[in-house]
C-alpha cells in the first residue's frame, strides 16, 4: 500500500468528494425520488461532468445504494446511537421514538426522513434498491418491536400488550409527524406526536 503523502492526499480528498455527492444525492432522492436519481442528473446537481461521477460509482444501481447507505449512517448517528446509552429497554424504546422525532426536527433531508420519503416510491419496484431499503425498514420495525418485548421483560410494560400492535401504533405515530413535519415545517407537529407517543407508553 502506498503511504505516500501526496497518495493520502488525494485518497482523502476523494473521500471527500463522495461523501459530498453522496449528501447531495440524499437530499435529492427525497425531493425528486429515488429512481430519479441518476448520474447525469447528479452531475449536474454538484456541477461534476458525469465521467467524473460514474469513476465514483460506475452506474445509477451503485449510486442508488452508496446514496441509501449514507443515508443510513445519518440515521444510525442521530437515531439509534443515542439509544444505545439507555439503562433499560423502556428508556430505550423512548429515546428510539423521540430520537427519530429529533433527527426529523434536524432536517438533514428536504423531503423529511430519507426512508419514508423512498419508500412508497420503490415498494413497487422489485430489485436491490427496493430490497434494501425493505431491509431498513424491517430492521427498524423489528427494533422497536424486540425493545418492547425486552421492556416487558424487564417489567416496564404490561405483559398483555401486543409488541407488533404498539411497533404498528408507535411507527403510525412517527411517519405522519414526519410528513406533516415536511409539509409544515412546524415543531407543533412533533410536539404533539411526542404527547401521542408519551400517553400511549404511559398506558402501556
Amino acid at each position: 500500500m502506498d503511504d505516500r503523502p501526496s497518495v493520502r492526499a488525494r485518497r482523502s480528498q476523494g473521500e471527500r468528494s463522495r461523501e459530498a455527492i453522496l449528501a447531495e444525492a440524499a437530499r435529492l432522492a427525497t425531493v425528486e425520488g429515488i429512481d430519479g436519481l441518476s448520474i447525469a442528473r447528479l452531475a449536474q446537481a454538484v456541477g461534476m461532468s458525469k465521467s467524473g461521477l460514474f469513476a465514483h460509482f460506475g452506474s445509477k444501481e451503485q449510486l442508488q445504494l452508496a446514496t441509501i447507505e449514507n443515508a443510513q449512517r445519518i440515521f444510525d448517528e442521530h437515531v439509534l446511537a443515542p439509544a444505545e446509552a439507555a439503562r433499560t429497554a423502556g428508556e430505550r424504546l423512548r429515546l428510539l421514538t423521540d430520537g427519530y422525532l429529533r433527527y426529523v426536527e434536524g432536517e438533514f433531508f428536504p423531503g423529511g426522513c430519507f426512508f419514508a420519503s423512498v419508500l412508497s416510491e420503490a415498494d413497487t419496484r422489485p430489485g436491490p434498491v427496493r430490497d434494501r431499503i425493505v431491509l431498513f425498514l424491517d430492521d427498524w420495525l423489528g427494533r422497536l418491536d424486540s425493545t418492547i418485548r425486552e421492556a416487558q421483560a424487564e417489567g416496564s410494560i404490561e405483559a398483555d400488550e401486543d409488541p407488533a400492535d404498539l411497533t404498528f401504533e408507535l411507527e403510525a405515530a412517527l411517519y405522519l409527524a414526519n410528513a406533516q413535519f415536511v409539509v409544515s415545517q412546524s415543531r407543533e407537529v412533533t410536539e404533539r406526536a411526542r404527547r401521542i407517543i408519551g400517553r400511549r407508553l404511559a398506558r402501556a
